[in-house]
C-alpha cells in the first residue's frame, strides 16, 4: 500500500520517440505553415550566402603575409596575412617586441587560475591564496623593474592580456560589492537601503563611456597636487563600479524569489541575520539568478573594448593601432575584425558553455 502523498515510480523504461530523425525535423522545423516557410526561406538564405562566404573566406583566401598577394586578390578571396603579419601587435599592443613572451606567459597563467576556479575539485580555502600568488607573478611579469626584468610601464601594457586583466579583476570585484549593495537595498535600516539605491540608480543612469572618462580625465583634477593614481587602477576601479551597480539588480531579483517564510523559519531557531543569508537566503537566490549572472559577466568581458577612449589599447584598440599605423595593410581591416570577433567568440561560449554546466548541476541537486 502506498503512503499517502508518495509518488509512484513506473518501473516500466520510458516509451522511445517515433519517427526518429526525420520526426524531429519536422517538428522543429516544419510544425506549421509559417514555420515551414520561415524554414524555406532561412535554408535558402544560407544555401546562397553560405557557399559564397565559404569561397571568400577559405578557398580563395590569402593565408601568407604577402601583401602583393593580398592586393590581387582582394575583390575575390580573404586576406589572412594580415593576421600573419599584424598578430603580435594585435594581440601585445605596444608591449616591448623583444619582451613579449612576459604578457603571454601572463596571459595564460591568468586563464590557468580561471579554468582552476571553474572546477569543483579546487573549490578549497587554498583557491584565495593561488589567486594572490598568481596575480602577484601576473604583475611582475607584466611591469618588470625586478628579478631582472625591464621595467613595462602600464600605459604600454596592451592586447588580450589588458582584456583578460580588466575582465577577470572587475568580475572577481564587483561580484562581493554587488552581494552587499543588493542586501543593503532589502536592508530594514533606511540610511543603508537609500545609500545603495542612490549608487544603483545612478551608475545605472550613465553609459559606461561616461564612467571610465570621468575616472580618467575627471577624477585627477580633485585629487591633490602632485598626487597621482595610475590610470589602469582608475578604469578597473570604474568599470568594477559600473559591473556592481548591474550585477547588483540580478542578485537582488534573487534574493526577492526566496520565499519569506524561509526567513521567518530561519529566525525560529535561532539564525543571526548573517548565517541566514549565507546558508539559507544567498545559495538559492544566486542558483536561480546563474543565467542572469553569467550574462552580466559575458558583459563585462565585452565593455572592456571601451577603454580605449581613455588611452588603454586592449584587444580591439590594439587591432585599430597595428593597422592605422600601416596603410599598406589597413584596407584589410575587415579579416583583422573577424580574427578578434573570433577570440571574443570563444570566450564567451566558453562561459555561457560552463553557465549551462553548473544549471544542470544545481538542477540535479534539486532532484535529490
Amino acid at each position: 500500500m502506498d503512503l499517502v502523498g508518495a509518488r509512484r515510480i513506473d518501473p516500466r523504461p520510458a516509451p522511445r520517440a517515433r519517427g526518429g530523425v526525420l520526426e524531429w525535423l519536422r517538428r522543429q522545423l516544419f510544425s506549421d505553415w509559417r514555420t515551414g516557410i520561415a524554414t524555406l526561406l532561412l535554408g535558402g538564405l544560407l544555401v546562397w550566402v553560405v557557399p559564397q562566404f565559404i569561397d571568400w573566406a577559405l578557398v580563395k583566401a590569402v593565408w601568407t603575409p604577402d601583401l602583393a598577394a593580398c592586393r590581387a586578390a582582394q575583390e575575390e578571396g580573404a586576406c589572412w596575412g594580415v593576421v600573419a603579419e599584424k598578430y603580435r601587435l594585435i594581440l601585445f599592443g605596444r608591449y616591448p617586441f623583444e619582451e613579449q613572451w612576459r604578457p603571454l606567459i601572463a596571459t595564460l597563467l591568468m586563464f590557468g587560475l580561471v579554468v582552476a576556479s571553474c572546477i569543483r575539485a579546487f573549490w578549497k580555502p587554498w583557491l584565495a591564496a593561488l589567486w594572490a600568488v598568481g596575480l602577484a607573478v601576473f604583475f611582475v611579469l607584466m611591469y618588470g623593474n625586478v628579478m631582472g626584468l625591464t621595467k613595462v610601464p602600464t600605459d604600454r601594457w596592451g592586447g588580450l592580456p589588458l582584456t583578460i586583466l580588466l575582465s577577470t579583476l572587475s568580475i572577481a570585484l564587483a561580484f562581493p560589492l554587488a552581494l552587499l549593495v543588493a542586501l543593503g537595498r532589502r536592508s530594514n535600516l533606511p540610511a543603508i537601503r537609500a545609500l545603495c539605491t542612490i549608487y544603483v540608480e545612478l551608475i545605472r543612469g550613465v553609459p559606461l563611456i561616461s564612467v571610465l572618462f570621468m575616472a580618467s580625465f575627471m577624477f585627477p583634477l580633485f585629487l591633490p597636487q602632485g598626487m597621482t593614481i595610475d590610470v589602469l587602477i582608475r578604469v578597473l576601479v570604474g568599470i568594477t563600479l559600473f559591473a556592481a551597480a548591474y550585477l547588483a539588480e540580478v542578485i537582488r531579483g534573487g534574493l526577492q524569489a526566496v520565499p519569506k517564510g524561509q526567513v521567518e523559519a530561519a529566525a525560529t531557531i535561532g539564525l543571526s541575520y548573517w548565517q541566514t543569508q549565507r546558508k539559507i537566503v544567498l545559495p538559492q537566490a544566486l542558483a536561480m539568478v546563474v543565467p542572469s549572472i553569467m550574462n552580466s559577466f559575458i558583459s563585462i568581458l565585452k565593455d572592456t573594448s571601451l577603454v580605449s577612449i581613455v588611452s588603454l589599447f586592449e584587444l580591439t584598440g590594439s587591432m585599430d593601432m597595428a593597422l592605422n599605423s600601416d596603410a599598406n595593410w589597413k584596407p584589410f581591416k575587415l579579416q583583422a575584425y573577424f580574427f578578434i570577433a573570433l577570440i571574443y567568440f570563444v570566450l564567451c561560449f566558453s562561459m555561457s558553455r560552463y553557465s549551462q554546466w553548473v544549471e544542470r548541476r544545481l538542477n540535479q541537486s534539486k532532484q535529490r
